[in-house]
């Protein structure tokens, strides 16, 4: 995939030499053509696979077709997302879905592990331990819930920041170390967690260093009449969801994965979205602006929604359709009553527009 996406940026590039053709650069126009045919061929295919997926969350999510698609677009750029929503929305409900519809290598569902946090969890319970075996006279290790494919972190500003940092090495490392041993979760792996914004009582508020391990933030809001009718008719969450089947194979997604960070984008929109995460962090608005972390986070996860809409380049939609949701929860305010989502845009927009003038 990698070489085929070489192959397309080539034959981008043949396209401004209209004053050089000659023979040679005919025939390799030719030979890159048809690699780019096939390059096409298999973007297609795995954008099939992705509108499976889609499809089949849809089928208990109603109503919420762009916020899968920018729920898909993270997870296909392999990062980890938080839903920070009202009770009741369907916030748990979409991680179990997602879970349900990949399987595994041995066709069942991939492997899903829930923890609900609370007050008195401890970090272990989350990474696993080291335990004694008295038949052996040696410790061995349970692993915890956290080395698994798909980890559904519910309401996680519930536990204490202690208990949190324990999230903090896996999300960026993809790996648990105990003690001297290392442990690697499966592939594919990410972290799928829910909040609720409006209760403070009993609440930790998650720091920035957690915060900047999300590549995105979303909302799934409440549903229109229509959704919210076929919700009351059909109880998607009770009864669809328990026969919901795998849509989509491990290799199929692993495949969609590559094809999303294959996505062309152009150096004008790479050195915009560089400018913009610099711009936040100049902004007199903010104390604390996006970091290069944050950057990467925000290229791949462009890459990947443009993908997921059936395209295999960006265009300045998607960075603005994203702008929001990768950068405003990693931003610190001057001022409390500040709204960070506003302001992002208005940056991104600035800088959208230098392009177009």
């Amino acid at each position: 995939m990698q070489e085929y996406s070489r192959v397309y940026q080539k034959l981008r590039q043949f396209s401004c030499l209209s004053s050089y053709w000659n023979f040679n650069i005919w025939v390799n126009a030719i030979a890159l053509s048809h690699c780019f045919n096939v390059f096409c061929k298999q973007m297609n295919l795995n954008n099939t696979a992705v509108e499976a997926l889609l499809g089949g969350a849809e089928r208990v999510i109603r109503g919420k077709r762009e916020f899968l698609e920018l729920l898909a677009a993270g997870i296909l750029a392999e990062g980890h997302v938080l839903l920070e929503d009202n009770p009741g929305l369907g916030k748990t409900t979409v991680a179990k879905t997602i879970a349900r519809l990949i399987s595994g290598r041995d066709g069942n569902p991939l492997l899903f592990k829930r923890i609900q946090f609370t007050p008195d969890l401890l970090p272990y319970d989350i990474t696993g331990v080291d335990v004694f075996d008295p038949e052996t006279r040696s410790f061995r290790f349970v692993p915890g819930p956290v080395l698994a494919n798909i980890v559904l972190a519910d309401e996680i500003n519930r536990t204490t920041p202690k208990v949190q940092s324990a999230l903090l090495e896996v999300m960026a490392e993809r790996q648990v170390t105990i003690g001297s041993s290392t442990h690697i979760p499966p592939e594919p792996f990410f972290v799928i967690a829910t909040e609720n914004p409006i209760e403070s009582e009993g609440t930790f508020p998650l720091p920035a260093a957690q915060l900047d391990r999300f590549m995105i933030r979303l909302s799934l809001g409440y549903p229109d009449r229509e959704a919210e009718l076929s919700i009351l008719e059909d109880n998607p969450a009770g009864k669809t969801l328990a026969g919901l089947e795998p849509v989509l194979s491990l290799d199929d997604f692993l495949a969609a994965q590559a094809s999303a960070d294959a996505v062309f984008c152009h150096q004008s929109l790479k050195e915009a979205a560089a400018d913009i995460i610099r711009d936040t962090r100049s902004h007199q608005g903010f104390t604390l602006g996006a970091s290069p972390r944050a950057g990467l986070h925000f290229l791949g996860a462009v890459r990947a929604l443009a993908f997921v809409r059936g395209r295999e380049y960006v265009i300045d939609e998607d960075l603005l359709a994203l702008a929001v949701p990768v950068l405003a929860h990693r931003v610190r305010f001057r001022d409390p009553r500040a709204q960070a989502d506003k302001i992002i845009r208005e940056i991104c927009l600035a800088r959208l527009n230098k392009i177009k003038s």
